[in-house]
């Protein structure tokens, strides 16, 4: 296998608890995701991303890590997880597992030897512990808020049952956030990296990879760096601090000892290509999500910019762009490209918006074009390729994202775009797990024509467009080269090429295009016929002499 294969690779997202649920319990496990492999290899991905697997109490769907070297028994064993590493292999996967630096959770023995120990003790000086302000030390030491809602500090009981200092958890209460200055931490961590490489793993995607690093002293956030939240700014005391870059260059060290091409994916939240652009130097990770993209509105305009400035970026550091549309954080683009909306709002989660599941869809296959024609690395999040629109009418008593409980019962959070996958049939579970079991999550009875069952016998589906453009990536040439250009295109439009002899063209205008006359396309958003374009079309082309 090539060593560099993460340049131009399609990775596969897998929410474990929602893609196939091998055991009845109604949740996804790795038996499920051994069992779908073959459908991995069929749809045309280079790997799978695998989400937390590790035991956890599930206070953020497995974010909060009790243990980083084992298996949550609702997933299954090491010996499953190292059996589907294998199988992937065979089938020429690749496997990528989360890791989950910033926070642990507060049942891993660390958190409660730190409880128990008391201030001062060297338990605590893994975390951030320090006394409150105040007379009484009632008040937490600084301002800083929670990413789910609320302060970013509880105080805690000491051994003796007096209130005592308080902790740092910039996500939930129960994900306490780690000291990063602590050799400790730092050293567990490079052995977690070695435990899951020698069990044959191909790398990691790391949650939150601009955290870890706190400011010295901790100061107070100003009114300005409130709004960074959860995007960093150059200024801000927790995200995006210059002391993480060494963090990742130790991480490095270690995957370079293995052979193999095994690799680190950043969630690297910052707004800056220039800023995103310095995780990717040599001697760090190797690639970073690309959230500006994925949170750019339907616009030909605002998307020709981010797609230069992440090109300009990576460029100058060498780095491969790595594109996405939607992951298990976001709404589902179906659903957002389908809004008045088409961007990222700042509290996106916070309602449900009017939307055009219709309009959304034609955006989305034009969208998935786009984004597979692009140099560099692409993701899809599982049930993308089936058009999965985000679910919105969950029942709040199922809800169990810690946004929902964290915002007082005003936001609702992350669920919607992690309903279980619907696979075949015409009733629920779908095929998510054996007849009678029922899915930890509802999924909705229209789904019965986006299973994948049903859209494989389509040619017209969402998921016949993915195989198709998938095949087409890997098989035409102008995919082995980092080669692009824009061509002149109509306003309202994107044209580009590819070395090798491939045009893309996108039309984000309210009218009918021509893009290679007399040609038609290798692959379509709307079909193989003819050479038009409607609005909210794309379509790839050989490149006209």
């Amino acid at each position: 296998m090539r060593s560099d294969w993460w340049r131009r690779a399609v990775v596969y997202q897998v929410y474990i608890r929602s893609f196939a649920d091998g055991d009845g319990d109604g949740i996804g496990d790795i038996a499920g995701i051994r069992a779908r492999l073959p459908y991995l290899r069929e749809l045309g991905v280079d790997a799978i991303w695998i989400t937390p697997w590790y035991p956890s109490p599930m206070a953020d769907g497995g974010y909060d890590v009790a243990d980083y070297c084992a298996i949550d028994p609702r997933f299954g064993t090491l010996a499953d997880a190292e059996a589907l590493v294998r199988e992937a292999h065979e089938l020429g996967l690749r496997v990528l597992i989360d890791l989950v630096p910033n926070h642990t959770s507060d049942q891993h023995p660390w958190f409660r030897a730190a409880l128990a120990d008391g201030p001062e003790s060297p338990a605590r000086a893994r975390y951030h512990f320090l006394d409150g302000r105040g007379p009484n030390g009632d008040e937490p030491p600084n301002n800083w808020p929670s990413v789910f809602g609320g302060p970013g500090w509880i105080r805690v009981r000491e051994p003796d049952g007096s209130p005592g200092q308080w902790f740092l958890h910039v996500f939930a209460p129960e994900q306490p956030d780690l000291n990063w200055d602590n050799p400790e931490v730092r050293a567990e961590f490079e052995a977690i990296l070695a435990f899951w490489l020698d069990r044959g793993v191909d790398g990691f995607r790391i949650d939150v990879a601009h955290a870890m690093v706190k400011e010295d002293g901790l100061p107070d956030l100003t009114p300005e760096q409130f709004e960074g939240v959860p995007l960093s700014r150059e200024d801000h005391p927790h995200w995006d601090r210059p002391g993480v870059h060494e963090i990742h260059r130790s991480w490095r060290r270690v995957a370079d000892r293995y052979d193999g091409g095994r690799v680190l994916i950043g969630e690297v939240g910052v707004e800056d290509p220039a800023r995103l652009a310095q995780y990717l130097r040599p001697d760090e990770l190797h690639a970073a999500f690309n959230f500006p993209f994925m949170a750019t509105p339907w616009s030909a305009v605002a998307l020709r910019g981010i797609i230069n400035d992440t090109l300009d970026a990576h460029r100058e550091v060498g780095a491969t762009p790595t594109w996405v549309l939607s992951n298990h954080d976001a709404t589902r683009h179906v659903t957002r490209l389908g809004r008045p909306y088409t961007g990222f709002r700042r509290r996106e989660l916070d309602d449900v918006l009017a939307t055009d599941l219709a309009l959304g869809t034609r955006r989305a296959r034009a969208a998935i074009l786009l984004m597979l024609a692009l140099p560099g690395c692409a993701y899809l999040y599982q049930g993308e390729e089936l058009g999965l629109p985000e679910v919105e009418d969950l029942p709040v008593g199922l809800l169990e994202d810690p946004i929902w409980r964290r915002s007082g019962h005003t936001i609702r959070g992350r669920d919607g775009c992690r309903v279980p996958m619907p696979w075949g049939g015409d009733v629920p579970p779908f095929d998510f797990g054996p007849p009678g079991s029922t899915p930890w999550l509802p999924q909705p009875a229209a789904w019965r024509a986006l299973t994948a069952e049903a859209e494989a016998a389509d040619p017209g589906s969402m998921l016949s467009l993915y195989r198709a453009a998938l095949r087409l990536r890997r098989e035409h040439p102008a995919f082995r080269t980092e080669a692009f250009r824009w061509l002149p295109s109509p306003e309202g439009t994107l044209v580009f090429e590819r070395g090798g002899g491939l045009r893309c063209a996108v039309n984000l205008s309210n009218r009918t295009i021509v893009p290679a006359p007399g040609r038609a396309p290798l692959v379509s958003s709307i079909g193989p016929d003819g050479d038009e374009l409607p609005p909210d079309a794309a379509g790839w082309f050989e490149t006209v002499a």
